[in-house]
């Protein structure tokens, strides 16, 4: 049974409860260093985007297989595990819907990603623990100011009617991570519209690659396929793991590193 207790425990945090920023960083944070993000049960090319047709997830199942269970998930199945526990801690937490950037400069279809906004003290901000590709580590707010995380920049920009999540890492030049229309979305709006994008090509949105990512206190780990990338400071280093002990070795840092 989801429990509120137990998930604390788990990210290591038992300081106050009441809602505001200083908690909502700490548990993002935490989040991202204690639980994975882990494709490995659902990137199957065969099933394509019936993937998102379990974007309801039952929080008591899928409770029982991340946070007691110590596996790690994709974006519906953390980002619904983290919005239950953020809405009974007392945020005011809403969906949203993103297209991530694709290996060949595109973007995916438009409900690919799921992931939070919390309502918080005037602001908004949004608030991801389940995106496969390097992010931010703290929630970011909804401004179009430049905001600064751990030597990495990002800002949000208004593009097309979308607003587009940039990144920059230390030395490097801005790119894109997603896109968003800045509208709420209902879980049910997946299960209307996955026959409509059915036919998108699944060899642009890695469909069928495995990868795995963590955080850690100053940066974060991202495993591709080979491809591994490793963040610091905002500094960039990536390899491609092409001796299989030490892509193994890699998998076992990002999905198992206490074992």
């Amino acid at each position: 049974m989801f429990d509120v207790d137990f998930y604390l425990r788990k990210l290591g945090y038992s300081g106050p409860r009441e809602p505001s920023l200083t908690l909502l960083n700490e548990l993002q944070k935490r989040h991202l260093m204690t639980i994975p993000f882990d494709n490995s049960l659902n990137a199957d090319a065969e099933r394509g985007f019936d993937v998102l047709l379990e974007v309801e997830i039952d929080d008591d199942a899928v409770f029982k297989a991340v946070v007691e269970g110590g596996r790690g998930g994709v974006c519906y199945e953390l980002n619904g595990l983290f919005r239950r526990l953020l809405t009974e801690l007392g945020f005011h937490v809403r969906i949203l819907a993103a297209a991530v950037i694709q290996v060949n400069g595109t973007y995916g279809p438009e409900l690919e990603h799921i992931f939070n906004c919390v309502e918080l003290g005037g602001e908004r901000y949004l608030v991801d623990v389940g995106l496969a590709g390097p992010s931010y580590l703290e929630p970011l707010r909804v401004t179009d100011e430049i905001q600064e995380q751990y030597g990495c920049q990002y800002r949000l920009v208004e593009e097309d009617g979308y607003q587009v999540l940039q990144r920059r890492a230390k030395g490097g030049d801005w790119s894109p991570s997603y896109r968003f229309e800045d509208r709420y979305r209902q879980i049910s709006d997946w299960g209307r519209l996955v026959p409509g994008i059915a036919d998108f090509p699944l060899e642009q949105v890695l469909i069928g690659t495995r990868i795995h990512s963590r955080a850690f206190e100053n940066g974060q780990m991202v495993l591709i396929g080979k491809r591994y990338l490793r963040v610091e400071d905002g500094v960039e280093e990536i390899k491609v793991l092409t001796s299989p002990s030490a892509f193994k070795q890699v998998v076992r840092q990002i999905l198992t590193p206490g074992a």
